[in-house]
């Protein structure tokens, strides 16, 4: 097939809060109509939906008809708005949060809906940012080690407990009975497209970076025994092969067809996860090109042609954003939900009234504020780890520190030095990288935190380095839909697509000199908070580390258990 103007493409983005579906035209990517469904259980955090069975501390859920009412509405309202014929669609792509992942039957029944299990926590889709699982990370972490388990560097010293073995583990565990009706463990990236297409298939970016797939397998059952001897033969849930990324998963079932309102057999692209995708959407699939997906959280991922062991990195898997290129992952685990935590729990209403008055959102009036600050003038530095850390200390048992206040400290105060604090972390990133030989030769912005022009150049300053952003809003939408005409044969491969279809402006930020020198003295101790709270007197290495946030955490979950 070749790119006209007359073929479309659908891209689905299922974040953590609602799912977006736009339309996109195949020749150059305009994108021509959207629709966004809001989840209506969101993220299942206190109780089961329709029921008093309490969630523990660092539970985070998600309901499968959550992501099928997407699917029911999204899709044709997007098609809709954007005027053009259904029969002019050709594809459609998908992407989703990871690692979000589900126990289900042979057939692809979530458990949470089998019958008898409804009232299980454990029957339920885990969400990626459920942290109750570290303590099993920490024991595949202290085994992999011990062993000296190869596939271990590859994932910069240590596996996420938001990763498929460790919630696993913690399954089986916890709920024995669930471990053992679950058929098959598999992400819901992959259990979208069985869905669409009524074929179970997997693809590699889940199965590299979130289910330890490296050189052709995963880790052994002799490994896995090691850890619970009834966890041996677990990768068996896991399916064995693995589609290429950009790959045609199948082709749009009757029954989904009648959902989403398109015509049954179109092509259905390989499963994503959404930060990986947006690389696509950036053009931005070339190695030393690392892309920055910022909302809730924030993913970093890249491209290279040489392969390395980068410390606290979230994974280094072939093929794993570009067939024929290394795609290493590594990522923030809160930043945009460390700023609306704070709006919510920490601002007088006095602000508020304030905002409304100047018909501003409570975001905007701390912005505003804090952008009339200088460097340092807060007196403030702050630790960025409200939802643990994913990279480079991947403990998500550590919590947020900030050092400084005084009772001077206003709103606005804070308010900065939390948004320069995750500034510091993707600095922390970026260093670490090029000191493991992978170098970043472009910083590409996506997400929604865009819209903030004070933070982007917040982040230019810290990071001393010019910033390109990504020229769509549907960033990962954008992507899934660049997957599709992959798949639907409008384009030879990702990057042929991505050139056609993606699009960034370059260097759209760029760092002040005098503001750059500011920050590295902050950053100076940005890095001394980081080592000495991160690393832990547990650590042999850091004698001066501290490791009161973990006792803080266990201590919590005693009172709270």
């Amino acid at each position: 097939m070749n790119a006209n103007n007359d073929h479309y493409v659908i891209g689905v983005d299922f974040g953590t809060l609602s799912g977006r579906a736009v339309v996109v035209r195949v020749s150059d990517g305009a994108e021509v109509g959207s629709a966004v469904h809001e989840y209506a259980h969101r993220v299942i955090e206190d109780r089961l939906p329709g029921t008093d069975v309490k969630l523990g501390p660092d539970w985070a859920l998600q309901s499968p008809e959550d992501w099928r009412e997407v699917l029911r509405t999204a899709v044709p309202e997007a098609v809709a708005a954007s005027g053009i014929s259904p029969s002019q669609v050709v594809g459609l792509g998908t992407d989703f949060t990871a690692c979000t992942v589900l126990p289900a039957t042979a057939g692809g029944t979530p458990l949470c809906e089998a019958e008898g299990l409804a009232e299980r926590p454990h029957a339920w889709p885990k969400l990626w940012k459920h942290h109750s699982a570290q303590p099993h990370a920490d024991r595949i972490n202290a085994l992999a080690a011990e062993r000296g388990e190869s596939w271990l560097p590859r994932y910069g010293g240590k596996i996420s407990s938001e990763w498929q073995f460790a919630k696993a583990l913690q399954v089986l565990e916890e709920d024995p009975e669930v471990y053992g009706r679950a058929e098959r463990w598999i992400e819901a990236a992959d259990w979208i497209i069985w869905q669409l297409t009524g074929v179970e298939t997997r693809n590699t970016c889940t199965a590299g970076y979130k289910g330890i797939h490296q050189d052709g397998s995963y880790p052994s059952d002799d490994f896995l025994a090691g850890l619970n001897p009834a966890l041996a033969g677990f990768t068996g849930k896991l399916g064995r092969e693995l589609a290429p990324l950009g790959g045609l998963a199948g082709r749009l079932t009757a029954e989904a067809a009648e959902w989403t309102k398109l015509p049954e057999g179109i092509a259905i692209a390989v499963g994503n996860v959404d930060a990986h995708v947006t690389a696509a959407a950036a053009d931005a699939v070339r190695p030393g090109q690392m892309v920055a997906i910022m909302g809730t959280s924030t993913c970093h991922v890249m491209s290279s042609d040489a392969l390395a062991e980068v410390p606290g990195m979230c994974g280094v898997v072939r093929d794993g954003i570009v067939p024929g290129l290394w795609g290493y992952e590594a990522g923030q685990s809160g930043v945009g939900d460390i700023f609306g935590w704070f709006v919510d729990t920490c601002v007088p209403a006095s602000y508020e009234r304030e905002a409304e008055r100047l018909g501003r959102s409570v975001h905007e009036h701390l912005t505003e504020l804090a952008a009339a600050q200088k460097v340092g003038e807060h007196g403030l530095v702050a630790l960025d780890w409200h939802n643990g850390n994913r990279s480079v200390l991947v403990d998500h048992d550590l919590s947020a520190v900030i050092v400084g206040q005084t009772l001077a400290t206003r709103p606005e105060h804070t308010y900065r030095a939390l948004i320069e604090a995750t500034a510091f972390g993707a600095r922390m990133i970026v260093e670490t990288f090029e000191n493991a030989g992978v170098r970043v030769e472009e910083f590409v912005a996506a997400g929604g935190l865009l819209k903030n022009r004070f933070l982007m150049q917040v982040y230019a300053d810290v990071l001393r380095r010019p910033i390109s952003v990504i020229g769509s809003e549907q960033g990962p939408a954008l992507g899934s839909a660049i997957h599709a005409a992959v798949a639907a044969g409008a384009y030879p491969d990702i990057a042929a697509a991505a050139a056609a279809m993606g699009k960034r402006t370059e260097a759209a930020y760029t760092p002040d000199t005098g503001r750059a020198d500011a920050y590295d003295r902050l950053y100076a101790e940005y890095r001394r908070l980081h080592d000495h709270f991160g690393r832990g007197e547990h650590r042999h290495d850091d004698p001066a580390g501290n490791d009161v946030l973990h006792r803080l955490r266990a201590l919590r979950n005693e009172v709270t258990a």
